[in-house]
């Protein structure tokens, strides 16, 4: 009987103790999602479901991550700035605590680093507006993207304000943001601007507002530009782009008050020649909301446009209505809709290069004024509204759920609305400087790897960092400190392998490879060597 006892208590004490390992296992509640990523830095942050200390590995080759950056505070809502990186490089990381990886380590966990501020390349950058609303119509708007996208990295994601509906709260930023785009937020930055559901409509919110603790945005400028001191707005720069996101709901909108004197010195000094504004309430709207009559929008183009025309402003984006509407080239219109007048066209076509033609401005340059800029209202991300949608500055007004994408290359900016059934609505063409097409040679590849495989031969591989190459140069010297690289083979576009045969035994060969096309060579990759058996 008392053996019986014993038992029965050494099964309930093991079963206690397995209740109490399992209810302590660290799980991933929330992300990885990386913010506030430069040329040379990037935030990775993560939320778990029980308190540890933190963890990031990161390194350029997949599975062998040599780099860590810890801190040994105790949260569950962890931050790691990652610092001193390569600009334009493809780094692998995970996150967890140290003494457990959680996740990452594999091909999905990965980010680029920005371009060099002014660096022209290809670049997309997807925009989200009024996305907030975690059903069908948001997760339908994000499949077409990503069927669209494809294998193109996304090197920025724009949210245009109401993320989460309807009041902002965690849960619901849980809900229509991290669990609706988790693929690429672990692999893109997100950068966002506060709508009116995010701050629940309050004018004043606390600084323990959600969005306030969920995003880390630049105030000291981090990423460029010039410091903010808050998180409401703020610029950062992106290769030749310089981004500009204001706060429609609760800074003051005054050109005295401080976040239009921050924006004017901004302006003065930015030296990137394209200039894309976006903040949430649209200065002309004729959807669900009335451009002519909301005083947020209405100073918001009264106060606003005048100084980003005056620099240069070649694109804004807004959301809050629920549709999409896009202008015309447009400079100079300030007052209500029935103010406007042909005059203020700059052009008074689409602006698509197949049919009238793109939209021109006269050169690759800053802070030329008053050449016209395209005024986008995307906030059919998840909802449509409808509304009058005859505002007689655009070019066309859509009761369509969609997204935004935008290319940037060189002297181009293309501008797509992409509909959630996958189809193309509506696109248009900026070219800057006559159409004359800078030289643009194509990115450096990375992450170049070589293996010997026998006696007599190397198998390489890297990584292709741009979609305009015409193919790759690759370079070859024998000796383990050789110099003397002298080239041996060339392959095609898109074509990431190639192998060295014929070699001697026993012997290091030492490897680099570089994009090339009509308009030059990229720079090199980084050197690999390899030894025969």
């Amino acid at each position: 009987m008392k053996i019986g006892k014993l038992v029965l208590f050494l099964i309930f004490c093991i079963a206690l103790f397995s209740a109490s390992v399992f209810a302590q296992t660290t799980l991933v509640a929330r992300g990885a999602y990386l913010q506030m990523g430069t040329a040379n830095a990037m935030t990775i942050r993560w939320r778990t479901n029980t308190a540890t200390d933190s963890r990031v590995q990161f390194g350029t080759i997949q599975g062998a991550l040599s780099s860590t950056v810890d801190d040994a505070n105790v949260t569950t809502e962890h931050e790691i700035r990652l610092t001193n990186l390569t600009a334009n490089t493809k780094y692998f990381y995970s996150i967890g605590s140290t003494t457990q990886i959680l996740a990452g380590n594999d091909a999905n966990h990965f980010f680029r680093t920005s371009p060099n501020p002014g660096q022209a390349a290809p670049y997309r950058i997807w925009i989200l507006g009024d996305s907030g609303t975690a059903d069908a119509n948001a997760q339908a708007v994000r499949n077409a993207y990503l069927n669209y996208n494809g294998s193109t990295y996304t090197n920025l994601l724009l949210m245009l304000g109401d993320n989460a509906y309807q009041n902002g709260t965690d849960a619901e930023y849980q809900a229509a943001v991290f669990d609706m785009y988790p693929t690429v937020l672990r692999q893109t930055p997100l950068w966002s601007t506060i709508g009116n559901h995010d701050t629940a409509n309050s004018t004043a919110p606390p600084s323990s507002l959600p969005y306030f603790q969920m995003f880390t945005l630049p105030t000291s400028a981090e990423a460029g530009g010039v410091a903010s001191g808050t998180e409401k707005y703020y610029s950062f720069n992106y290769g030749n782009i310089h981004f500009v996101c204001l706060d429609s709901m609760t800074s003051s909108r005054a050109t005295n008050g401080a976040m239009l004197t921050w924006l004017q010195n901004d302006l003065a000094q930015n030296i990137q020649p394209w200039v894309v504004a976006f903040w949430h309430h649209p200065p002309y709207s004729k959807g669900s909301h009335n451009s002519d009559t909301e005083t947020q929008l209405v100073e918001m183009r009264q106060n606003v446009l005048p100084m980003l025309e005056s620099y240069g402003v070649d694109l804004v984006l807004s959301g809050h209505s629920h549709s999409y509407e896009r202008s015309f080239l447009i400079d100079g219109h300030y007052g209500t809709s029935s103010t406007f007048t042909d005059a203020m066209k700059k052009n008074a076509g689409g602006g698509r290069e197949n049919i009238d033609g793109a939209y021109t401005k006269s050169a690759l340059s800053p802070n030329l004024p008053n050449e016209g800029a395209v005024y986008a209202v995307a906030g059919s991300s998840a909802v449509i509204s409808g509304g009058l949608l005859n505002h007689p500055a655009m070019f066309i007004s859509l009761n369509n759920l969609g997204s935004m994408v935008l290319d940037v290359n060189g002297d181009r900016l293309d501008a797509k609305f992409l509909r959630e059934n996958g189809t193309i609505a509506d696109y248009f063409t900026i070219i800057k400087g006559g159409g004359v097409s800078q030289p643009l040679p194509p990115n450096a590849p990375t992450n170049l790897t070589a293996t010997a495989v026998s006696p007599s031969k190397i198998n390489l591989s890297w990584t292709d960092n741009s979609d305009n190459e015409t193919g790759f140069k690759i370079e070859s010297c024998r000796g383990v400190n050789c110099t003397n690289f002298a080239p041996f083979t060339t392959v095609g576009a898109n074509v990431t392998s190639a192998s060295n045969i014929n070699l001697k035994k026993r012997t290091t060969y030492r490897y680099r490879v570089r994009a090339f096309n009509a308009d030059g060579n990229s720079d090199y990759s980084n050197i690999a060597s390899a030894k025969t058996f």
